[in-house]
């Protein structure tokens, strides 16, 4: 039994802000990132053991995204979807500088901007933990970036 409360207090301690985090990402409420990083690791202690730790992390991940957007249900928010076909690329170094312009974007491209530059995901891996195809993937971050562009240069002309 100790060994098993080991192993969760690890995982716990090891993913408890990244989930934390993503949660917040999408639902932009503190105390329901917070409910949603609780829930997340109730579930967690009824799917042990996973495969591999890798494995283990897209669950969790995945699990995060689910309840996040029974939230965003459950308080009726609705996301239009995006009608800019443009590539534009954000380098890796502004992303992180560009926290503010993310927070504005809306759920699906902050979710994707923060699995793939914050969590080091590839399309492929994002892909395979949200059930889309690769190339869904790909079209969304694409967008993301341009949306992302857009808010930064807007940011800079109120400088």
């Amino acid at each position: 039994m100790d060994n098993n409360l080991d192993n969760v207090n690890y995982i716990v301690n090891t993913y408890s802000d990244m989930i934390y985090r993503l949660a917040y990402q999408n639902t932009f409420n503190k105390s329901e990132a917070e409910d949603i990083t609780q829930e997340v690791f109730m579930a967690m202690l009824k799917k042990i053991p996973f495969k591999s730790e890798e494995h283990m992390r897209a669950w969790l991940v995945r699990v995060v995204i689910n309840k996040s957007k029974d939230y965003l249900k459950s308080k009726r928010r609705k996301v239009l979807p995006l009608d800019e076909h443009c590539e534009i690329s954000v380098t890796d170094k502004n992303i992180h500088d560009r926290i503010e312009e993310i927070d504005k974007l809306p759920p699906l491209d902050r979710q994707v901007i923060y699995l793939f530059y914050y969590e080091g995901y590839s399309a492929k891996e994002i892909a395979k933990m949200t059930g889309k195809t690769r190339n869904a993937v790909n079209i969304r971050l694409s967008r993301a970036r341009e949306n992302l562009r857009i808010l930064i240069e807007e940011g800079e002309g109120n400088d």
